[in-house]
């Protein structure tokens, strides 16, 4: 998997606003075994883990995820589950594992989508329910799309290619292709809202995830007119942001 080496609080300033309540939304959708071992796959600081602990308990739930620092906090907010180091495309867990797989926000940082997926199958065991959601990037959907569509007005960069489960049915046939049966999907809505334009703003400079590089190489005047179309969008008051994201989840066969 990759991602950019940043703290946890720099995450849940970018993303936290959004993953926390929806991971509850998620997990809800997905559903929760009531017995069995659950796994957070690349789980972060912590989001999912700890709606999944909430519900189940902490000693019900195992979290992997390749960064250690974000597995470092996560181990002190969400005290007593089984927190590990490791990727997404090589879990080291038996097969046939666990009562429930789930992986929020993960799969499109992934070095290896087929793989990740795949291995998320493998440790779960027959009739357990495996899901994941990703933000709709194909109708910018995604909470910094807007970010990015201010910015590349300046700079002229489009979208890119589409990466895993970012387009609608992507995440679904990723699971039908693992193996899974019974394969639904659904779009998951959140609502954030930030103090001001400025502090919106802010949290898209910190070096995070699909933002991470989108101003560099822009000198201050370019930075400048994409701030300034900004503030002509939202205005001065407070910044309402909804995100969408496109969740599948299927049956381990």
């Amino acid at each position: 998997m990759v991602f950019e080496d940043v703290a946890a609080a720099d995450y849940d300033r970018f993303m936290g606003r959004f993953s926390v309540p929806l991971a509850d939304v998620f997990a809800t959708w997905a559903g929760v075994p009531d017995e069995g071992r659950m796994l957070d796959v690349g789980s972060g600081p912590g989001a999912l883990t700890a709606v999944l602990a909430e519900r189940r308990g902490a000693s019900a739930v195992t979290a992997i995820d390749p960064k250690p620092g974000f597995v470092a906090e996560l181990a002190l907010r969400v005290p007593g589950v089984d927190a590990r180091v490791g990727p997404a495309e090589h879990l080291p867990f038996a097969d046939d594992t666990f009562a429930g797989v789930y992986a929020e926000l993960v799969v499109h940082f992934m070095t290896d989508a087929h793989a990740g997926i795949g291995e998320m199958v493998r440790v779960a065991r027959p009739g357990a329910v495996v899901a994941a959601c990703v933000w709709d990037f194909e109708n910018a959907r995604a909470p910094h799309s807007a970010f990015l569509t201010l910015a590349s007005a300046e700079t002229g960069r489009g979208r890119g290619a589409a990466r895993p489960g970012t387009d609608r049915g992507d995440l679904a046939l990723r699971l039908r292709d693992a193996g899974c049966r019974d394969v639904a999907e659904a779009e998951l809505s959140v609502t954030a809202v930030f103090d001001d334009v400025d502090e919106w703003w802010g949290v898209h400079t910190l070096g995070v995830g699909s933002t991470a590089h989108t101003l560099d190489g822009l000198d201050d005047a370019a930075i400048g007119r994409i701030r300034a179309a900004a503030r002509d969008r939202f205005g001065g008051g407070p910044v309402e942001i909804t995100g969408t994201a496109w969740a599948a989840r299927g049956l381990a066969a």
